[in-house]
């Protein structure tokens, strides 16, 4: 995910947070280092955004990504800084209109990264009595207490979400396959309540904050107890 990070931050020009857990950051596996030739390359944009010879720093492409300029390249100097900028010139501007339009158009940069990244997949059933979402360092507690579960008869898939801003574009409609939705975490549900604003999922938590991993029996006994108030 790390590379996967770097291209997003590249191809679309904004910054990426690669978010990890307590879990993770305390663990420990074998790690074998890639083949820098097999990596897929990841493309910069820098396309010539000059109008009448001047160069345009704020004009963008069709994913509304900005050029990426090297420090020092002839007729490319441009303001940077915290200020609001202008569309397509990048010269400071204070006005609320540009401030609001500008605003708007990043957001609308965020949304579109949702068409260039892979659709949300489940591991067991693509319907049924309930979805476990899981992010982070909960993924094998949970996959091994679905994965039990089904082994068992019981109807419940595991969906692990790994892109949280924007979410994979079929995430709301692989909600509504599942009467009822659980969301493990090792923190106090804030997944959780994103997920029910933003696709209006009455999904339940399960949330521990002991410094402590889930127990794949916590997750199971929390799955039986959902399926059968079914």
């Amino acid at each position: 995910m790390a590379q996967e990070a770097l291209r997003i931050a590249v191809e679309f020009m904004t910054p990426v947070l690669l978010l990890s857990d307590g879990y993770i950051a305390n663990g420990a596996e074998p790690w074998k280092i890639p083949d820098v030739s097999s990596l897929k390359p990841i493309p910069i944009v820098q396309e010539n955004t000059q109008t009448n010879g001047e160069f345009m720093p704020y004009l963008r492409n069709e994913k509304k990504t900005r050029p990426w300029v090297i420090p020092g390249t002839p007729g490319c100097e441009h303001r940077v800084g915290g200020l609001e900028k202008s569309d397509v010139t990048g010269n400071v501007n204070y006005s609320p209109e540009n401030h609001q339009f500008m605003t708007t158009l990043r957001a609308e940069k965020i949304a579109g990264i949702a068409d260039f990244i892979p659709e949300q997949t489940v591991e067991g059933p693509e319907s049924g009595d309930l979805l476990v979402i899981s992010w982070g360092g909960t993924y094998g507690a949970v996959r091994t207490a679905v994965k039990q579960s089904v082994q068992e008869g019981l109807s419940v898939a595991h969906a692990h979400i790994r892109y949280l801003n924007p979410f994979p574009k079929n995430l709301g409609d692989l909600i509504k396959k599942y009467k009822k939705v659980l969301i493990p975490e090792l923190n106090t549900g804030q997944l959780r309540m994103i997920i029910r604003g933003t696709y209006l999922a009455d999904a339940v938590g399960l949330n521990k904050v002991q410094g402590k991993p889930f127990l794949i029996s916590e997750v199971k006994d929390k799955i039986r107890e959902m399926i059968k108030e079914s």
